[in-house]
């Protein structure tokens, strides 16, 4: 029997701030239950909602903050390492712009910060234990980025070289997430070596297809891609383990396209937009979801260049409750059929 999927939810990543109610866990979960969410997915970088150290070494913190967003009305969801995934593969021409991502300790010295990363990822899996969860989500991050487009043509090997790596470094990670019970679903975003179908397969590949290497489905992404998201459910459904919904839309015209010719999100031809205020067929994404029996949560990544976040915010839960589809269970033509009659079946078929 199908499930429905579970939601709405919301990413507080975007939200977390040093003003009320943004800045404590009990504060934000109050929030985000009064807006109707049922469930919260943490970035486990921000110190003013969540500790990542704590919550891999005590259970007793991880059902305190339970405890504490059940007061609220919601659930946790997955825990986000998107910060700390990016800094496990950093290319070299990267490396001042992503020091911001990590402690000052580490700064301009990759090797440290690259093993802090690791670090990170592995405490994330214990708090996922700890807390109960069966899926987190990340990033992979990149060696081969910078060489995407193919000119200068790129030597033999490179890219072969780049996923072996990559896939060497993840190992070891998604080894302790099995360890925990818990997938890696990694959101594939453009900056990531892992940014569409074909380069999940290569990663899935060269990592011999861990059972933990899973899909964070963001559909916004793709459309700024132009990539077909309704039959990248249809190709990878079983891998997908977790749902940012949100909005993009990809306006084109004479002067700019995909690459949107370094413009500001406000001018961008590719614009995130709040969710109903883009080109993103929802309607279509739940029912496939729902068709592949998608059992997890419906999560909201709130980033619009135009509308106020916490307008976002508002406009999301009944969006998203709007579009979760309550699966059936029985056939709609349920009333028209009978009792199996197996001699009734073979004179039909002529087997009489």
């Amino acid at each position: 029997m199908a499930t429905t999927i579970k939601g709405p939810a919301i990413f507080l990543a975007q939200f977390a701030g040093d003003a009320a109610p943004f800045n404590s866990w009990e504060s934000i979960t109050r929030w985000a239950g009064s807006l109707g969410y049922k469930g919260v997915q943490v970035p486990t970088w921000d110190g003013r909602l969540f500790d990542l150290k704590k919550a891999a070494e005590s259970k007793t913190y991880c059902d305190e903050i339970k405890g504490v967003a059940a007061d609220s009305g919601v659930v946790i969801t997955e825990l986000s390492t998107h910060l700390q995934g990016q800094l496990v593969a950093v290319n070299p021409a990267y490396d001042a712009a992503f020091d911001a991502f990590a402690p000052p300790a580490v700064h301009g010295k990759p090797g440290e910060r690259q093993a802090w990363a690791v670090e990170q990822m592995k405490l994330a899996a214990r708090a996922s234990r700890n807390l109960g969860l069966g899926a987190s989500v990340s990033f992979t991050g990149a060696l081969a980025w910078p060489f995407v487009y193919p000119w200068p043509q790129r030597p033999q090997g490179l890219i072969e070289t780049a996923f072996g790596e990559l896939a060497r470094r993840w190992t070891p990670i998604l080894d302790a997430y099995d360890e925990a019970g818990c997938d890696v679903c990694f959101e594939i975003h453009p900056g990531e070596d892992v940014f569409d179908g074909a380069t999940f397969e290569m990663f899935l590949e060269a990592l011999k297809g861990h059972r933990r290497c899973a899909i964070n489905y963001d559909p916004s992404h793709f459309l700024l891609m132009q990539l077909d998201y309704l039959a990248f459910i249809d190709i990878y459904h079983e891998r997908i383990g977790a749902f940012h919904v949100k909005d993009a839309e990809f306006n084109p015209d004479g002067r700019q396209g995909v690459y949107s010719g370094y413009q500001p999100w406000i001018n961008r031809a590719g614009r995130f937009r709040s969710l109903g205020d883009g080109q993103v067929d929802f309607r279509a994404i739940f029912s496939k979801l729902a068709a592949h029996d998608y059992a997890s949560w419906a999560v909201l990544e709130w980033e619009c260049c135009l509308k106020h976040p916490e307008d976002g915010a508002r406009e999301g839960a009944p969006f998203i409750a709007d579009h979760i589809i309550r699966v059936t269970e029985k056939a709609f033509d349920d009333f028209a059929g009978g009792a199996v009659d197996k001699a009734m079946i073979d004179k039909m078929l002529g087997l009489g």
